[in-house]
């Protein structure tokens, strides 16, 4: 790819590392295009796709998903928007007609929504959205001169800026790609107030965004002077998670926002259990350490993924 890692300031577990470098060397579906050298395309499925990208924090290097239906397409999730990301999707359905998605508004899953003219998302994370409707999302990337701090990529790769529009969702509603092909947005709120889940009945497969990730997933509580502080917490996470477990012979696989790919649906009751056990003890955890911010963590290991990270305030 064009963009080159500089500074990796989130350090990486080694099975999440070892895991991507395997994919990226070795997947006989993996293609670059032209249009966008940011990126690498993967086909997980026959019409379903994965578009790996750096990370231009330092943090972990983010996914996009392409589900081609029937009639429609549909994009989850933006990346950080270096590239022409648009350009790559067209080429790669031919120019179907399009729904994009975000999961949540973090910058490595949402700021490539400027490239689009419509962005669909769960009614909590329309607001944080709405805060990143500005020419400047990409300032923090690079020092005085333009260069980038953590990811090095040319600056005028990235799209102009431009307004889009903003469509809130309710729970659970249904996204219609052609014929009887159905996904549906599922709210999973923890890691972020208004996170969501995208089920694709046909493929069955749960896309995650940062809910389930196999190194870490965090839970960081409400943050200051922002709305919706109750579901920044591991009690919203479970509340949802309560109610997801009752559906699992609705999809098999997950396919989270960062690391390793098509993991079972088993670990969900295992992240339910953790999260319980958390609400009840929040002092019962497996270790502790500081987080890129220098904020103390604790951490519960969940069977079959990872871990999960909370603070104090994400149990209150």
């Amino acid at each position: 790819m064009k963009s080159k890692v500089l500074v990796q300031r989130e350090p990486i577990e080694e099975l999440s590392k070892a895991y991507m470098k395997e994919l990226r060397l070795y997947n006989k579906t993996k293609r670059e295009y032209d249009v966008d050298p940011y990126a690498e395309v993967f086909r997980f499925r026959d019409n379903v796709y994965g578009i790996f990208t750096h990370s231009a924090d330092g943090m972990g290097d983010p996914w996009m998903y392409l589900i081609i239906g029937p009639e429609k397409a549909m994009l989850i999730d933006t990346s950080f928007g270096i590239g022409n990301l648009k350009g790559l999707v067209d080429e790669i359905t031919g120019g179907m007609p399009l729904i994009v998605v975000n999961t949540h508004s973090s910058v490595d899953h949402s700021y490539g929504n400027c490239q689009f003219d419509k962005v669909y998302c769960h009614k909590i994370t329309a607001p944080f959205l709405e805060m990143e409707q500005t020419p400047h999302l990409w300032d923090f990337l690079t020092d005085e001169n333009g260069n980038g701090i953590w990811l090095d990529f040319d600056k005028n790769d990235i799209i102009p800026f431009k307004k889009y529009e903003i469509v809130s969702c309710e729970n659970h509603h249904i996204f219609h790609l052609g014929d009887d092909y159905d996904v549906e947005l599922i709210w999973l709120p923890g890691h972020h107030a208004g996170h969501t889940g995208f089920l694709d009945k046909k493929s069955r497969i749960l896309f995650c965004g940062d809910s389930f990730l196999s190194m870490r997933v965090g839970i960081n509580g409400p943050r200051p002077g922002k709305p919706y502080g109750e579901y920044f917490t591991v009690h919203a996470f479970r509340d949802e998670l309560e109610k997801l477990v009752l559906r699992l012979d609705e999809f098999d696989t997950l396919f989270p926002g960062h690391f390793i790919v098509d993991i079972a649906n088993t670990v969900i009751p295992n992240m339910l259990k953790v999260c319980r056990d958390i609400v009840d003890n929040p002092e019962n955890y497996d270790y502790m350490s500081v987080d890129t911010r220098g904020r103390e963590q604790k951490f519960r290991f969940v069977n079959g993924l990872g871990t999960i990270a909370y603070r104090d305030v994400s149990v209150k």
